[in-house]
């Protein structure tokens, strides 16, 4: 189950369980939109994965149990250890290359 982490992890906008603009790596890596599109260039800085929009769980349980009530979002900061020229060298090369061939 997504941790549906509370902050992106380089510029530290808060993104809110049902952010729109919340975006995630296949291992939860989280950023907002405005980084990975002009500072990632969808390039994860951890994994040199893509991105997805991130899901919004429910607030409302439809299901059995199913909902923010009962899984609530992570509210533990995640920040990433990579400095901005670590960042920009490890993207760099992938770049122009679609995530699904990295």
């Amino acid at each position: 189950m997504l941790e549906i982490r509370p902050n992106c992890e380089y510029c530290d906008k808060d993104l809110f369980p049902d952010a729109t603009d919340a975006c995630i790596c296949t291992y939860e890596c989280t950023f907002c939109r405005d980084c990975v599109n002009n500072i990632l260039h969808n390039v994860c800085p951890n994994c040199g994965g893509g991105f997805s929009p991130r899901p919004i769980r429910p607030k409302i349980a439809h299901r059995d149990k199913t909902s923010l009530q009962y899984q609530p979002a992570s509210n533990k900061r995640i920040h990433t250890k990579y400095s901005t020229d670590d960042i920009q060298k490890f993207c760099k090369p992938l770049i122009n290359t679609p995530a699904k061939l990295r």
